[in-house]
């Protein structure tokens, strides 16, 4: 029996796997969130004690650093994640720590149509290198490589690399920033903690009012960034300011899209994950993304062929998760 997770600052999904039934089969599944509890030991513990069985193997996707048998969550006050400590007190033989993207990567492979949205089906080279690119509360992003018998993943912390405008707008953008932030990285302009930064940046700038209504909501909003989705594609009263702070966020999602493109040549084609990307499909559908992630110079060409992937399965992460706890010989479940 193999315990997988997917471990965000929001949330943390658990559920309890039969390799013979297969990571989409799961005998039993559950949603915590995860600022509610101490640390994931405790979260765990509840999940065991609601389904008493013996388990084996454990594997996380964790939204952070993993070094060795540690990791640490970004954007959550949790202590380090402890593989040593997990194993000892929950009897697990083994416990497998991954990057959330990294578990994301592993899942790719293994994504079938349903799973996914294409925005460009392209001409995928055969054992050419997959990138994967999630924005969700942060910027992730990660790679497949083909070994000769199979996609190995690898992650990276690309998300955090130095932000590069690509017009005067994002010029703009960037010298408003740069006196709120030591370094201005992707993950600033291009995730769920981004989008209020343009937003605030587009309405301090006078591009657009800002509606009474909206003000009124974000004044009793936790987390700003969902309600800023929602006028956007609000068919009743969609808000110019915040479908241009969306407009803004996919441009400046499909120019580093194009940018990881390149740095692996990725010819296997580039997957988009995490929270936003599904729920702003019609956006993305835009020509603004294509032509920001293509606009490459002399390379326009190489990215036309590749093809561009929406992954809708809110588990995909999950599912990659316990690929990667399953041994080799029987990650081809289904």
């Amino acid at each position: 029996m193999l315990l997988a997770g997917d471990v965000g600052a929001s949330k943390t999904v658990l559920a309890l796997i039969d390799p013979a039934g297969g990571p989409r089969q799961p005998l039993a599944q559950a949603i915590f969130p995860s600022e509610r509890y101490a640390d994931l030991d405790s979260l765990v513990a509840e999940f065991l004690a609601l389904h008493p069985v013996p388990v084996e193997q454990a594997s996380f996707g964790l939204a952070g650093v993993v070094s060795g048998q540690q990791a640490e969550i970004t954007n959550l006050a949790w202590p380090p994640v402890d593989a040593r400590r997990l194993a000892a007190r929950f009897g697990f033989r083994s416990v497998s720590l991954l990057n959330d993207l990294e578990a994301l990567a592993y899942a790719v492979p293994r994504l079938v149509p349903a799973d996914l949205h294409s925005l460009h089906l392209g001409l995928a080279s055969p054992g050419g290198a997959i990138a994967v690119i999630a924005p969700g509360t942060g910027l992730g992003e990660a790679f497949l490589l083909w070994d000769g018998s199979r996609y190995r993943p690898y992650p990276s912390e690309g998300g955090n690399v130095d932000f590069a405008p690509t017009d005067e707008l994002q010029i703009e953008l960037l010298r408003y920033l740069r006196p709120r932030y030591a370094q201005v990285s992707y993950e600033q302009v291009c995730s769920g903690l981004g989008l209020p930064n343009l937003y605030s940046f587009l309405r301090a700038s006078g591009r657009a009012d800002e509606p009474a209504w909206l003000a009124e909501q974000f004044q009793a909003a936790r987390d700003p960034t969902p309600l800023i989705v929602q006028a956007a594609l609000d068919g009743a009263r969609p808000c110019a300011l915040a479908l241009t702070t969306l407009r803004l966020f996919v441009a400046i999602l499909g120019a580093e899209a194009g940018n990881l493109a390149l740095k692996v040549l990725a010819t296997g084609g580039l997957y988009l994950g995490g929270g936003i990307p599904p729920r702003i499909v019609p956006l993305l559908e835009e020509p603004g993304f294509l032509h920001a992630l293509r606009r490459k110079g002399p390379f326009q060409a190489l990215l036309e062929q590749i093809p561009v992937h929406v992954i809708r399965n809110p588990r995909a992460a999950l599912l990659g998760a316990a690929y990667a706890g399953m041994p080799d010989d029987q990650q081809g479940a289904s």
